[in-house]
């Protein structure tokens, strides 16, 4: 399938060997490199980078997604520290912290989140952090670690709509299990905003997002991304549809009428782009 005009963006890399470099000395991952994110040139350039710990092999096998698969090593002890460092060098404002998924972990990685937001409050300046999480398989008690830290946002991904996660999210994620997560982060903190993003060009109806924007009210989230799937590669599963930009905006415009407080809508953007618009 031919991408339109709409998705010619030109990416430049600039100067993005500055970040690049910069990762590559302290050894940590991000997701505008492990998930290919046709942002990366323009975010890297803006020193903005979304830093997944916990490795960069998950243990799940979601179809549209670019992440290496499989047995992931134990967690680095260091890598809080070396992620303070990063936010402190970038001269970040607003720190993106996500994670692969790890199921072989008994609280999914949670109190990894929890430290590396602790130690980025000790850093002695105002940063504002959200955390883009796995389902930590709606563990109660792994979702209560993560909010006792105390994190600015919390964002959970609902991806797609529910008719089509059989295809796309095979292994591990279920669409009710990622709206409990959502539920239950509401009633345990319902001062943090809720955030959520999904993906169009998959083969969704118009009226199955609809659907899940009011899913995804329901269990009090707040913020919303709406954004075109690219595959990755040749051996992921391929594109449906490119959305228009038009319908992108009929999307917000629907979602925002509907109740969600702040959206982005386009081809380009995803979860953690921008990031910092959000909160403010």
């Amino acid at each position: 399938m031919i991408k339109p005009a709409w998705l010619n963006k030109k990416i430049s890399l600039g100067d993005c060997s500055r970040v690049k470099n910069l990762l590559k000395d302290l050894g940590l991952h991000t997701v505008c490199e492990e998930a290919l994110c046709p942002n990366m040139g323009e975010c890297f350039n803006k020193r903005q980078a979304t830093f997944i710990i916990l490795g960069a092999v998950c243990t799940r096998a979601c179809r549209f997604c670019g992440v290496a698969k499989g047995r992931p090593l134990a967690p680095d002890v260091d890598e809080p520290r070396r992620i303070v460092e990063a936010v402190q060098k970038l001269g970040l404002t607003h720190a993106v912290i996500t994670s692969v998924t790890r199921d072989d972990l008994a609280d999914g990685g949670a109190s990894v989140f929890a430290e590396t937001i602790l130690r980025l409050r000790a850093m002695g300046r105002k940063v504002s952090v959200e955390t883009l999480i796995p389902d930590f398989n709606a563990d109660e008690t792994s979702l209560s670690t993560l909010v006792f830290a105390g994190p600015d946002i919390i964002a959970h991904n609902i991806e797609t709509v529910p008719r089509l996660y059989k295809d796309i999210r095979p292994q591990g994620a279920v669409y009710l299990r990622s709206l409990e997560v959502l539920r239950i982060l509401k009633r345990i903190a319902a001062q943090i905003p809720l955030k959520s993003g999904i993906m169009l060009g998959l083969g969704e109806k118009k009226e199955e997002v609809f659907s899940v924007f009011d899913d995804l009210l329901k269990v009090g989230c707040s913020l919303l991304s709406i954004g075109q799937y690219l595959a990755p590669s040749n051996s992921h599963i391929p594109v449906e549809e490119y959305v228009a930009p038009e319908v992108f905006q009929e999307y917000k415009d629907e979602a925002l009428k509907r109740g969600f407080v702040f959206v982005k809508s386009g081809p380009y953007v995803r979860s953690s782009y921008a990031a910092g618009e959000y909160i403010q």
